[in-house]
């Protein structure tokens, strides 16, 4: 009797062991589905506004100097590679905020046909990503975190994906578009 006992108890603790490390492998499982999501998500954002950001330098609505340093960040921000790509988005970032922060900018813009549309399109653009980056560093820092416990490192419940890297880009919104 007393054998049984020892054996059905170290069966429970056995299953339970089992059902813990399956249900903590299950969460990491479902953080990198996340992350991968929050990335892409992260990507259209930064794709929507470098195309807004084309299409405004293209318009013909600015003076030429103007579209011309908007178009070179937007280009340069799309054709970055990984290593680069957080410098020349916030290069982009830079340049937006130059070129909307100018005296009368969006009076002036508002007036010309189809320029307010361009001045919607654009706000709601630069908060996207302002959002989808912090939604993405999230996903990262919860990601790291389950993925440094002592459990998920001993079994390697992660597998051989990499450690996620945060995101950083200066995002902030032109001063006239963060008041809206």
């Amino acid at each position: 009797m007393t054998s049984t006992m020892i054996v059905l108890i170290v069966g429970i603790v056995v299953v339970l062991t089992a059902v813990y490390i399956s249900w903590r492998a299950g969460r990491l499982d479902r953080l990198h589905i996340r992350l991968e999501l929050a990335s892409e998500s992260l990507d259209a954002a930064l794709m929507r506004r470098r195309a807004v950001v084309l299409e405004l330098a293209g318009s013909r609505l600015l003076d030429p100097a103007t579209s011309l340093v908007l178009a070179a960040a937007a280009h340069e921000a799309r054709t970055a590679g990984p290593e680069e790509r957080e410098h020349a988005e916030s290069d982009l970032s830079r340049a937006l905020r130059a070129a909307v922060d100018q005296e009368r900018f969006r009076e002036k813009l508002s007036e010309a046909p189809g320029g307010r549309d361009l001045l919607d399109e654009l706000g709601t653009a630069v908060a996207k990503v302002v959002y989808s980056r912090r939604f993405y560093n999230n996903a990262v820092g919860v990601t790291r975190t389950a993925q440094r416990r002592w459990l998920a490192r001993t079994l390697r419940l992660a597998g051989h994906t990499e450690f996620p890297q945060f995101f950083e880009i200066d995002d902030n919104p032109p001063a006239t578009m963060a008041t809206e």
